[in-house]
């Protein structure tokens, strides 16, 4: 089961997002002396006394709206390096294919090119065909959820896998500026996000974040690289994934095809002889 374990960590984990540092944490990492401009947005009654400020953080947030990836099908061929908490380094090759607010599909490569797992994911279910022991796993989306203890759903777990910010919160309560990017600080219901994208395409660099409840230690940081462009869309060829709690967890994912807009076909057959878990 170590692929699909490595897969299903990949995925629920890094969708999840569940944070970097604490409040105070975070307030420290911005506040080093640079030549950044930090702005501390002031309570949204005396706002009207900083319109600059509010207006350069609403063309910003809006710029990077702008940038979302809006699709109707995704493919790709992605390498996943896995490092986890006994410090042994691990990597399989796995083909995905989305079709947007719908489904999730992923095939999972073990040696010698044999295709040891399928694994499809809805808006409400998950299911994993087990091929070498020849087992079907069927579940609901609610069941991850309570697993892992994370709050995410199929559309941040679809956002995550292409690349799209994840619990960017409209309430912005401060910004920084720097010579080659911005960072945006936004405080949800659930997580608190800072957000860096560079400063001219305003594309994501880097993500952070961290639980609103300080009552768990659990930190998310999430790096975003090596950009190429096709058929209209700027997607983000390189992902680093790290969480860290009691232990810790690194992926690196690399997508070495990628395509936007074709036609797919997601097939899912599950073989009468294999055994429902």
């Amino acid at each position: 089961m170590k692929y699909c374990q490595w897969l299903l960590l990949s995925i629920v984990m890094i969708a999840a997002l569940d944070s970097c540092r604490s409040a105070k944490k975070i307030q420290t990492a911005i506040a080093k002396k640079d030549t950044a401009q930090i702005v501390i947005v002031p309570p949204i009654e005396t706002r009207d006394l900083h319109a600059d400020s509010m207006r350069y953080i609403h063309d910003v947030f809006d710029a990077v709206q702008k940038n979302r990836l809006d699709f109707n099908t995704f493919s790709a061929k992605v390498k996943v390096d896995f490092k986890g908490s006994d410090g042994k380094s691990s990597d399989f090759n796995a083909f995905l294919r989305i079709k947007k607010d719908s489904v999730i599909w992923v095939s999972i490569i073990a040696a010698l090119g044999i295709e040891a797992f399928k694994v499809m994911i809805t808006p409400d279910s998950v299911k994993v065909l087990n091929k070498l022991d020849k087992i079907i796993q069927l579940r609901s989306l609610e069941y991850l959820q309570d697993v892992t203890h994370l709050p995410f759903t199929f559309s941040e777990l679809q956002d995550l896998l292409l690349g799209n910010p994840i619990y960017l919160d409209t309430n912005i309560v401060s910004y920084r500026k720097q010579d080659k990017n911005v960072s945006l600080i936004s405080v949800g219901s659930l997580f608190k996000h800072l957000l860096t994208v560079n400063n001219t395409s305003y594309l994501p660099e880097h993500s952070k974040l961290d639980d609103v409840g300080l009552i768990k230690a659990r930190t998310c940081d999430i790096t975003y690289g090596d950009y190429d462009s096709k058929n209209g869309f700027r997607f983000s060829k390189y992902r680093r994934i790290t969480v860290s709690e009691k232990s810790k967890l690194d992926i690196e994912l690399q997508y070495k095809q990628f395509d936007f807009n074709v036609d797919l076909e997601f097939p899912f057959k599950i073989p009468k002889n294999y055994k429902r878990q």
